[in-house]
């Protein structure tokens, strides 16, 4: 869940516009620089005897994720992704669902479906669309609806192997509201992990972090200031291949103003987040959960499910 203008401040809809184009290029040239770095990785492929080495198939599939959110009354539920009740909520304040003068609690049943291909063992690209299904203040259930596309990479810039310094890991995803009006809503968001593996198989180690999201809004009295995470965490897989992550941290969010719901206060509090995947012999996910709590700053919750289907596995 997540982001803004850096200041805060609202943006008419050329500056946004003009905004949403830059970073649409930034994220397309990042891509290009992560299949550009593929392709010649693949030119120079070669073996300790100098014979070429035949590069691994790329594995495309479909990463589905099933996604219940719950947000307290007063308060937006952001976290490690997009917040994903603060996008319901727009949408159903443009189809003129009527909300008393406080931000209602909130409920999301969303549906992620990423196309993503990962080029190399350290490139993935994934574009795709979501949809959810609402509920505010215990108003009842809205019909699921498409509400937004996304579009991002994630690479390893650094990679350890066996060294002393940790792989670095960088994932941008940019993601626009559907649809695009006056209250539509352009995310911004931007992960650099590092994470040292303690043993050569790198099947336990430790891991850290920060996030930084950023939202704008087509209505100048929509302002949603960034969101901002550090953590810290661990891993360990068995040999049987299912592996648990842990992360906890430090949620800061900068406050929002929504409409006539009033505003939503700054806060800096815990959040923490658990992974439990199985995965194959070769790292190819084919199970995860993931639970998650944040504290907003009373809790809220979020429980993902990830049930990828494969086109083609490497």
């Amino acid at each position: 869940m997540m982001i803004v203008s850096r200041e805060g401040r609202a943006l008419d809809v050329s500056l946004c516009s003009s905004a949403k184009s830059s970073a649409f290029r930034s994220i397309l040239r990042a891509g290009s620089s992560a299949i550009l770095i593929f392709q010649a990785g693949m030119a120079f492929s070669a073996n300790d005897n100098g014979a070429t080495v035949e590069a691994p198939v790329p594995a495309i599939y479909l990463d589905l994720r099933t996604i219940y959110a719950q947000a307290p009354a007063g308060s937006l539920a952001f976290g490690f992704g997009r917040p994903t009740p603060f996008s319901a909520l727009l949408l159903a304040r443009s189809n003129g669902a009527a909300f008393p003068t406080s931000l209602p609690a909130a409920k999301s049943l969303n549906l992620d479906v990423p196309l993503t291909v990962d080029v190399t063992d350290s490139v993935s690209l994934y574009a795709g669309v979501s949809g959810n299904s609402s509920e505010f203040g215990g108003a009842g259930w809205s019909s699921f609806q498409i509400t937004s596309w996304n579009i991002g990479f994630q690479a390893d810039v650094y990679q350890q192997n066996g060294g002393p310094l940790p792989t670095v890991t960088l994932q941008s995803t940019l993601t626009q509201s559907i649809p695009n009006d006056s209250l539509g809503t352009t995310s911004f968001n931007n992960i650099i992990e590092f994470d040292y593996a303690l043993n050569s198989d790198e099947t336990r180690g430790f891991l850290a972090g920060f996030q930084y999201t950023v939202t704008e809004v087509g209505n100048k009295f929509v302002k949603i200031k960034p969101n901002t995470i550090a953590y810290i965490g661990a891993y360990y897989q068995w040999p049987d291949n299912w592996k648990f992550t842990g992360r906890a941290g430090v949620q800061s969010f900068e406050g929002a103003q929504l409409l006539n719901l009033g505003s939503i206060q700054p806060f800096t509090q815990p959040i923490v987040r658990f992974d439990l995947d199985h995965m194959d012999d070769n790292d190819n996910r084919l199970f995860g959960v993931t639970a998650e709590i944040m504290w907003t700053p009373k809790p809220a919750y979020q429980l993902t499910v990830r049930t990828p289907l494969y086109a083609v596995r490497n």
